[in-house]
């Protein structure tokens, strides 16, 4: 991977340069990568940087780092990775090097695993569920309920145990170099836990199969699913570094309707929720999706938590939630939003500060299309703040918060009650990013 300039502000853990000899010997007891600040650095083995962001407050996050060969693995099945994540109430250190894709849909032999099969013996179908759930005769006043809501519940029950996947604390998971090493059709649950690293992952097509229909939910009611890519939920010093999400190959577009709502199979990226804390987001990728990053479950999650940074990351193709924001700190600086519309996924908002959320977001870059509205990059609900600097918008410095503010009648609050101090590499300028970041972030690291 080539060291652009910007890489330089990267100080001890991101300028890596590798020869082809080294990638082809990674497989084995770990991958060595040249640093050319820093000499020799083991990528599995890396631990976050010092005031880099809310998840080097404290203790820090160090993953992994102690583990010993006993607990230590290289996984490529489903089967693999149940075994190497052990209880998740195991605290031991462990490293999980991830190499290739592991398809969650299969079963302990590597078998495919359908929707039908988990429908299988429920007593579940779409087809009888749509009937008996269609709001000109069941109503719109009410969830669904009797038979077949349980059936469809027992049947999402099955798809969970097979593809929901439990992190326990002082682990670190890395993709093998090389391998296109990554999750389809996962859920990575971090729940309750401390000290979790994630690095060089591709998150691709967490579907649920079975959606449930919500007739109160909104006007016109919607179809609502149950698994993200990556879940915090209560977890704390949590470092998501150089992954991708996407909902690829089943894109939203290809989503039927039914009740005149589109059959949602797809919830979120990556989502920090339930009193999750101290948690750094850098480098990632997140391509082709709707509802992409919540931070705080409810208007009433957690006070005093929900501290969390979001940098050099990239947005593209992205309808909301970038993120949507409640309650905590939240420091989001030099990342890219292309709000270009991509495979149908076109851009409702950017960041939406509510819950009386404390945002600063500062040398970020907007690319918009030709007619998009600045006013329209954020969002809130009256009682969220942003303290904006440093943004531009195809390269023109922009007051996103007064372009919002004038066009809304629940205006952001323009000012925070906290100041970041945990900002290793912030670029003072945004103007390079959108290259700089077009080939560094993402699950790119020594491809």
């Amino acid at each position: 991977m080539a060291a652009p300039a910007h890489r330089r502000s990267l100080r001890s853990r991101r300028t890596l340069v590798v020869t082809a000899a080294v990638v082809a010997a990674g497989v084995g007891a770990g991958v060595v990568v040249m640093n050319a600040n820093a000499g020799t650095v083991d990528l599995y083995h890396q631990t976050l940087a010092a005031k880099d962001g809310w998840a080097s407050s404290g203790t820090g996050t160090t993953g992994g780092t102690k583990a010993d060969a006993a607990h230590t693995f290289t996984v490529s099945t489903r089967a693999q990775l149940v075994k190497a994540l052990g209880s998740a109430t195991d605290t031991a250190p462990r490293i999980i090097k991830v190499k290739g894709a592991i398809d969650a849909n299969t079963d302990d032999a590597g078998k495919k695993l359908t929707c039908a099969d988990y429908a299988a013996g429920t007593g579940y179908s779409l087809a009888a569920y749509l009937k008996a759930y269609d709001p000109a005769t069941y109503g719109r006043s009410k969830l669904p309920s009797g038979t077949q809501e349980k059936a469809r519940a027992a049947a999402q029950s099955k798809q969970a145990k097979n593809i929901i996947f439990k992190v326990p604390a002082n682990t670190t998971i890395v993709g093998v170099p090389g391998t296109g090493a990554g999750l389809t059709g996962a859920m990575l649950q971090v729940q309750n836990v401390d000290n979790v690293i994630v690095r060089n992952m591709n998150f691709a097509a967490t579907e649920d199969c079975f959606p449930q229909w919500d007739p109160t939910d909104g006007s016109t009611g919607n179809w609502n699913s149950n698994y993200d890519s990556v879940t915090l939920r209560g977890a704390t010093h949590v470092w998501a570094d150089h992954n991708t999400f996407t909902d690829a190959p089943h894109l939203d577009s290809a989503n039927p309707k039914y009740y005149g709502r589109e059959y949602q199979i797809h919830d979120g990226s990556l989502d920090i929720t339930k009193g999750s804390d101290l948690v750094t987001v850098s480098y990632n990728q997140f391509t082709n999706h709707d509802k992409t990053m919540l931070i705080g479950s409810s208007d009433t999650d957690s006070v005093g938590k929900l501290r969390v940074s979001i940098h050099h990351n990239v947005w593209k193709g992205i309808i909301q939630r970038a993120p949507l924001a409640r309650i905590g700190q939240i420091h989001i600086y030099n990342n890219v939003y292309d709000v270009t519309p991509l495979n149908g996924y076109a851009t409702q908002y950017s960041i939406n500060s509510r819950a009386k959320a404390q945002v600063v977001a500062e040398n970020n870059y907007w690319k918009l299309p030709s007619g998009a509205k600045a006013a329209k990059l954020l969002s809130g609900d009256g009682t969220g703040s942003v303290k904006g600097s440093g943004n531009l918008v195809n390269g023109t410095t922009t007051d996103l918060v007064a372009a919002y503010n004038a066009a809304s009648s629940k205006d952001l609050k323009t000012t925070v009650n906290w100041t970041p101090t945990l900002t290793t590499g912030l670029e003072t300028s945004a103007k390079n990013l959108l290259t700089s970041l077009a080939t560094t972030t993402g699950a790119c690291l020594l491809k």
